[in-house]
């Protein structure tokens, strides 16, 4: 899946105020660009890191560009645009390649189901195949040993995710909860208990309770993001 816009290489200077990173580009030039992740970004970005952005400096813009990746390490690169997970993930799923979840001719995203409150990243249904809700969460938290988890942050919204997909699976639909795993380091996943142990125990409930948990590999690339294959998921 190729960005839609060329990246442009640069330094990291410094993260701020979430939303907001200071870059320098290899002519010397410093800019603030946004920075689109919502988590702690634990492990992800230290001043002086090799980042690449996407660049657009048209009138009316706040910002003139947007941070997409970084290096870590000698070799590794994870994106850090946590909306890059759902269209990559859409993209898979319409082309069948992951395959614990394909034979479904219709997609729909951002789906509100009858009698909810939230919304979950997709809907599968048509064929033989029972209907299937698909929540998405971008992984980026790398531990070392090729050991990545999720969240990297206490998230209460995701808490909720995990009872929303247990209510479901007790409705008689297909749930799935699907870890996007995009940092080339990461090669299998768990939660991240040290961080927040109520989604940890909530996982394994979920799990349990037959929503199904998967963990898909796809490697950001300076030219794409490449979708890799399944990954372990330890529980």
């Amino acid at each position: 899946m190729p960005f839609e816009t060329p990246l442009q290489e640069a330094t990291l200077l410094r993260r701020y105020k979430r939303f907001l990173a200071d870059i320098r580009l290899p002519d010397g030039q410093e800019l603030t660009v946004h920075c689109p992740n919502t988590g702690s970004m634990r492990n992800c970005g230290q001043p002086g890191d090799r980042v690449w952005v996407t660049l657009d400096f048209k009138p009316g813009r706040k910002l003139p560009g947007t941070w997409e990746l970084v290096e870590i390490g000698p070799g590794q690169l994870a994106c850090i645009h946590s909306a890059r997970a759902n269209r990559v993930v859409g993209q898979a799923l319409q082309q069948g390649v992951i395959t614990p979840l394909a034979g479904y001719p219709e997609q729909r995203a951002e789906v509100r189901l009858p009698g909810g409150t939230s919304r979950f990243d997709f809907l599968l249904s048509g064929g033989a195949l029972p209907a299937c809700v698909v929540e998405v969460k971008s992984v980026t938290l790398a531990l070392g040993n090729g050991v990545g988890a999720f969240p990297d942050a206490v998230s209460a919204r995701g808490q909720k995710h995990l009872r929303e997909l247990m209510d479901v699976v007790q409705g008689g639909r297909r749930a799935c909860l699907l870890f996007c795993v995009m940092h080339s380091g990461i090669e299998r996943v768990r939660p991240a208990d040290e961080v927040d142990a109520e989604y940890g125990r909530l996982l394994r409930e979920a799990a349990a309770a037959g929503v199904e948990v998967l963990a898909w590999s796809v490697w950001p690339e300076p030219d794409g993001m490449q979708v890799r294959g399944a990954l372990p998921v330890l529980l």
